[in-house]
């Protein structure tokens, strides 16, 4: 169990010798030493009856413990012997925004405000009420005024998690380039930035940030498999692997490691390996589309379409809006002589996004079908989408360029 934060109530804190009492009470709370302190209180409240300092001490071990509500009303009991105490309001909000109640916990953080506008804290948990109720500005607005009275790593990281949530993610990157002026070895927000960039398709910048990161800390399982992906997606299959034995160290359950894992072996055409990755990545996460989806393509490669069909019926339900998964269930159908659902499956790929290979798929599929008039119409639209292709992009898979030589031929 991590430390309990005592920094919001240091002010509370006995200090006098006529609270020995009190005083032995905080000492066990500092050590954690949290059922003889829980007895100590008990004590001192029957002996003396309800105080604010045991009361309070109370509400944070019974918080630690997970009694958020049973917390919540100590706090406020606290709140009623001293109710100019910051300290006692700020608790209540914590408490009312850990319980979800949002709109309750602002009410009480401007009460606070009232006696203490210049205090940081404040400002930081209105801003996560207001992004939770999803009032971005005002939460933008509110770890602004925090960091302006005090900067710190975690209102910046906030902040750039309300830009990313509104999907403006210059603007995050902004707030976290910043926060690393600030804290330039924090690796949280090296990795955060290199997420940003790689989420940009920016991949040499996203990798300059998650290596900077994995300096400082080169054991961090959320770094190694952002860095791992970009490497994996450079074809470089060992030295990712290599990379994801360290990770798997830190997170053996990790879904989406074993994914990555699976689609290294998939690269390497180890595909027995691949499906025993990809279904341990099922069995840990089996609502997480993108382990379906690979774990179709690895069994349309193996000829096993039955179970490239589930795959990929499975993913769809999952993830609707993911247009290839049309186009590789529309080609396991094919395969398995379903030629009119193929075709539906194709329509609604091309229907979603114009894309040079779900023309020249549905082509081919036509073809081999027989149906030549459609097949050169949808191959004629390959011919023009793929020529509104940079030449990078043109070249970057040799399968197609020969796939669209041999169906020119015979068409």
């Amino acid at each position: 169990m991590s430390a309990p934060d005592t920094s919001t109530h240091s002010a509370l804190a006995p200090s006098t010798l006529s609270e020995r009492q009190n005083g032995h009470i905080h000492l066990l709370y500092v050590r954690q030493n949290f059922d003889a302190c829980l007895k100590v209180i008990e004590s001192q409240m029957l002996a003396q009856g309800s105080s604010e300092y045991p009361l309070y001490v109370k509400a944070l071990i019974k918080r630690q413990k997970g009694e958020i509500q049973e917390s919540l009303r100590l706090f406020q009991a606290a709140t009623c012997l001293n109710p100019h105490s910051v300290a006692n309001l700020k608790q209540v909000g914590r408490s009312l925004y850990l319980l979800g109640k949002h709109k309750a916990a602002i009410d009480v953080y401007e009460e606070a405000h009232r006696i203490a506008e210049e205090d940081w804290e404040i400002w930081h948990n209105k801003g996560l009420c207001y992004m939770y109720l999803k009032q971005y500005e005002k939460a933008i607005e509110a770890f602004k005024k925090a960091n302006a009275i005090q900067r710190h790593d975690a209102t910046f990281m906030q902040m750039g998690k309300v830009f990313s949530l509104q999907e403006d993610y210059k603007s995050a990157i902004e707030v976290y380039l910043e926060a690393l002026e600030f804290s330039p070895d924090n690796p949280d927000i090296l990795t955060t930035i290199g997420l940003l960039y790689l989420r940009l398709g920016e991949n040499y910048r996203a990798f300059d940030y998650l290596g900077n990161s994995l300096t400082h800390d080169p054991k961090n399982p959320k770094t190694i498999l952002a860095a791992g992906s970009i490497i994996q997606d450079h074809s470089d299959m060992d030295v990712a692997l290599i990379k994801y034995r360290v990770a798997a160290v830190q997170t053996p359950n990790s879904a989406q490691l074993w994914n990555n894992i699976g689609m290294c072996f998939f690269g390497k055409q180890r595909y027995i390996a691949a499906i025993a990755c990809l279904k341990k990545a099922l069995y840990l996460d089996p609502f997480e589309w993108i382990i379906s989806y690979n774990l179709g393509l690895v069994h349309l490669n193996t000829g096993q379409y039955a179970s490239a069909f589930h795959f990929f019926s499975a993913s769809i339900n999952l993830k609707p809006d993911f247009p290839s998964s049309y186009m590789y269930l529309a080609i396991t159908l094919s395969k398995l002589d379903d030629f009119e659902n193929a075709c539906s499956a194709y329509e609604k790929a091309i229907e979603m996004e114009s894309d040079h290979l779900f023309e020249l798929n549905y082509a081919i599929s036509l073809y081999n079908n027989d149906d030549l008039q459609r097949a050169r119409t949808h191959f004629q639209e390959f011919q023009r989408l793929f020529n509104e292709l940079d030449d990078e992009t043109k070249h970057s898979d040799p399968e197609v360029g020969e796939q669209m030589n041999t169906l020119q031929q015979l068409l």
